[in-house]
């Protein structure tokens, strides 16, 4: 019996090591999806707020989710090419530096008060952003295998709308005054007294993302004196068995087609839902005032955050691409009757869809990226992250239907992403049941 223990002893003792080892690296990791679930949501209470101060038409606000889905749209593929070269840890130390320094610029904005520069700000954000998603993403679905590689994701990306969470308050506590001058109170005031009312809400941003930008170095440079595991990368077999580039591979399958459709339309949706909740529910609910309305906001990601937690235990028992059908059907349902029936009915509504909206992100990146080699991971990965590109485009669209119809027609554009992520998963049943057959 002590024989038998002294043998087990060397092989059982290596691995609780190597357990012990990787969490702290883990612990990191999940991090990231806090710390961008952060700047993500902040966007949302920053359109409401350069709106009031720079004075914009609903279709000029949405540029700030523009700008900051252009990073991701054109970053994305160099910081698959740097992951690539240097790995992911210097791919996640040079995402949190961008991120930082982007936050850090909010100062000199608020200080000069240009909504251009705040603009190019939240590019430098995303940017940064960009590294994050495109390195983090990837290596939670290497951790362990294939068949759970959509638990792990929706697992990791639970700890997402904390930090989401974390931003609306941000924004409603220390960036919201509470204070809003209609236009006729504006014409009203002296030139002196109207400069500095704006002025003073404009400075409001400058301590929060001071704050941020610091908070976000200091986890660089803990990650960069943290030593890593390499990751087990997927086997390559499938890139070794044809000749073709691995883009050409990518673009040529059907289901990483639909992949990129679905994600591009599911975000634009997410963005375009949470950035104008709180237009509209003061556009149907007259009289609420943005830090009331805010309120809807916070509802919205704490029902995010419960439906990661439910969608993952549920994954357990349901396959993720039914789940992702049965979600999205939903959601269709839920933005059109906030198209149909404004005020508190289509406000919770739109707080409901929250809540299936949760699996949907990190399920269809990992089908897109499943059962790839280890360069159509990384290559896939990037090009999935730059979908996000969907973000800018349809929150634009929608700022451009409210301006013209009202906010609540503007909620047509995400039942349409929603009836497009319930195709994907459609299809993506029907193309892997024909592979198996």
């Amino acid at each position: 019996m002590s024989t038998t223990t002294e043998r087990e002893l060397p092989m059982v003792t290596p691995v609780r090591q190597a357990a012990r080892a990787s969490l702290l690296p883990l612990v990191l990791i999940i991090s990231l999806f806090f710390l961008w679930g952060v700047a993500n949501n902040l966007n949302d209470v920053l359109i409401t707020q350069f709106k009031k101060v720079f004075t914009l038409t609903d279709f000029q606000a949405g540029l700030v989710q523009s700008a900051f889905y252009l990073g991701y749209f054109l970053v994305a593929i160099p910081a698959g090419i740097f992951m690539r070269r240097f790995g992911y840890k210097n791919a996640v130390i040079c995402g949190l530096t961008l991120y930082g320094v982007g936050a850090l610029l909010f100062w000199p904005a608020a200080s000069l008060g240009t909504y251009g520069f705040f603009l190019f700000a939240l590019f430098v954000i995303a940017s940064g952003l960009a590294f994050l998603e495109t390195s983090a993403n990837p290596f939670v679905t290497l951790l362990g295998p294939r068949e759970t590689a959509a638990y792990r994701l929706n697992l990791a990306q639970a700890f997402n709308p904390l930090g989401s969470i974390t931003g609306i308050l941000i924004g409603q506590q220390f960036i919201f005054s509470g204070i809003e001058k209609s236009p006729a109170q504006l014409a009203a005031m002296s030139a002196l007294t109207r400069s500095a009312y704006l002025a003073q809400e404009t400075s409001a941003v400058q301590l929060p993302y001071l704050v941020i930008g610091l908070a976000v170095l200091g986890w660089a440079l803990l990650i960069l004196v943290t030593r890593f595991p390499l990751p087990h990368h997927a086997d390559d077999e499938v890139l070794s068995s044809a000749g073709r580039s691995v883009l050409g591979k990518l673009l040529g399958d059907h289901r990483f087609r639909w992949a990129l459709a679905a994600q591009f339309f599911y975000v634009g949706a997410q963005v375009g839902v949470w950035s104008y909740l709180i237009r509209y529910v003061q556009g149907t609910m007259p009289g609420t005032s943005a830090k009331e309305a805010a309120n809807y906001l916070t509802a919205s990601l704490v029902c995010f955050m419960a439906g990661r937690f439910a969608g993952t235990v549920l994954m357990r028992y349901i396959a993720p691409v039914r789940l992702l059908a049965a979600f999205s059907t939903l959601n269709v349902l839920l933005a059109g009757l906030a198209v149909l029936w404004t005020g508190h009915v289509g406000a919770y509504a739109l707080v409901a869809c929250s809540f299936f909206m949760s699996v949907m992100y990190p399920t269809i990146f990992a089908l897109g990226v499943e059962g790839r080699g280890d360069e159509e991971r990384k290559l896939g990965s990037a090009m999935l992250v730059m979908t996000i590109i969907g973000g800018a485009v349809l929150t634009a669209a929608m700022g451009a239907a409210s301006d013209v119809g009202g906010i609540a027609r503007a909620m047509s554009v995400p039942v349409v992403s929603f009836v497009v992520v319930l195709l994907f998963a459609c299809r993506y049943g029907a193309l892997t049941t024909g592979e198996a057959r």
